[in-house]
């Protein structure tokens, strides 16, 4: 009952419209100072420190740098030109493109809503300039988006390792097929769809134009080699790795000259902002997630689940069902910052292993950036788009089923995520 009184006042709170880092760290108070345990809010300021000291966590603002500044370098400008020549034949045409677009920019920037940004803008035009319906190239976009923090690097995956302790180099590698499949997945749908609703397709290019806007994109598309390749030879830790791809994103825009030193103020502020606004929620959901443990609501739910006989898979599908309930009020950091301190001390009652559960969860809270009211991608790519959350929502049903169905498929077969990992660094100990 304490645990339920606790998520319904949280959920009030969002309903009425309270910040989210707000209503994370008011619920904590409320419920200490209700149970005559005010003392204890001394610990609140050390818990918001302790929750953003970590080491792992400098990669999330070097990662929205990163981000930001490819998409001000000419970047996404010239991955879209390669992939519009090597792929807009086919079915579906400029939607697939834009998929495929989406899981080369996501190797870069690790943020959905840095992908919808930033690259989404040049592939919601190029949709609508070739025919396509503003709400179907809409949701084409939103739906690509969220392949960005699957496929390495991830600033999700950075978050959930800070939190329950998993390696982020495995985390990264672990995510890379199910990204895969959830991109593949959406071309799949789309290229269903391009028959019915009529979606127009680009002529076949010539193999010297494929060329051509290959050695135009080729120093851009040797990030995501760098970064991993770095990362899995030890040559770089993932934290580190954030940095050289901020560096590496500069450079390019630098020698490209798409990017001038005037144009370094205006992104720094954003990815400042972008960082503190994320960081105030990790302080004080570290709070939240505290209080938590003391009131000792993981160690009750381990007991209830035990009771009732419950199983691995009956876990999991609970897990699936809570996060994309969570996930049409919450954005996806706070979900982590909500539930893994519960979850991280079940999941050993079940065998069930802590690297694939980061994929699956990171997973779930992709489909919460699809579903309104609070869908961070549906805003991301309406306030360009313009046209109405509503109404886009519908459009991205198709992927959302398609992403809910690899997210299955993943945690009931988490050798899918697991191979690559347990291949490049050998089995988890």
């Amino acid at each position: 009952m304490l645990t339920l009184a606790i998520f319904g006042v949280l959920l009030l709170m969002l309903m009425l419209d309270v910040p989210i880092a707000v209503s994370i760290g008011l619920t904590a108070v409320i419920f200490f100072i209700g149970q005559g345990q005010g003392s204890f809010l001394a610990m609140l300021p050390q818990r918001m420190y302790f929750g953003t000291t970590g080491f792992t966590l400098l990669a999330i603002p070097f990662f929205i740098l990163a981000g930001n500044l490819m998409n001000t370098g000419g970047i996404t400008g010239r991955i879209f030109g390669f992939t519009r020549a090597a792929v807009g034949h086919i079915a579906g045409g400029v939607g697939q493109v834009a998929v495929v677009s989406s899981m080369i920019f996501s190797g870069m920037s690790g943020s959905a809503v840095a992908d919808a940004a930033g690259l989404g803008q040049i592939q919601h035009k190029a949709m609508v300039d070739a025919g396509y319906k503003p709400t179907i190239s809409a949701a084409i976009v939103a739906s690509a988006s969220t392949i960005g923090p699957v496929i390495p690097p991830s600033i999700p995956f950075v978050l959930y390792g800070a939190i329950t302790s998993v390696s982020v180099p495995r985390l990264f590698l672990a995510g890379a097929i199910p990204g895969v499949a959830m991109g593949l997945a959406m071309m799949i749908a789309i290229g269903l769809m391009a028959g019915p609703r009529g979606l127009p397709k680009d002529e076949k290019s010539s193999f010297a134009e494929v060329v051509r806007t290959f050695k135009l994109a080729f120093w851009p598309l040797m990030t995501p080699v760098i970064i991993i390749g770095g990362i899995t030879t030890g040559f770089f830790t993932a934290t580190e790795a954030s940095v050289i791809a901020a560096l590496y994103a500069a450079l390019l825009g630098f020698v490209y000259r798409d990017l001038k030193l005037r144009d370094l103020p205006p992104v720094l502020f954003v990815s400042l902002k972008q960082t503190c606004g994320l960081m105030f929620i990790i302080a004080t959901a570290n709070f939240f997630g505290w209080f938590t443990i003391f009131e000792r609501i993981p160690d009750h739910l381990i007991m209830q689940l035990s009771a009732l006989g419950a199983t691995p898979a009956g876990f999991l599908w609970i897990v699936i069902a809570i996060i994309l309930v969570l996930g049409c009020f919450l954005d996806g950091n706070a979900i982590f910052l909500i539930t893994l301190p519960i979850f991280m001390k079940i999941c050993p009652l079940f065998a069930i292993d802590m690297v694939n559960f980061g994929v699956v969860m990171t997973l779930l809270i992709m489909i919460g950036n699809l579903t309104p009211p609070v869908g961070m991608c549906l805003f991301a790519v309406e306030s360009f788009a313009k046209v109405g959350i509503w109404p886009l929502a519908w459009e991205c049903l198709p992927y959302l089923v398609a992403i809910l169905l690899v997210t299955i498929l993943c945690a009931f077969v988490p050798e899918i995520a697991l191979w690559l990992p347990n291949l490049m660094m050998g089995p988890a100990l």
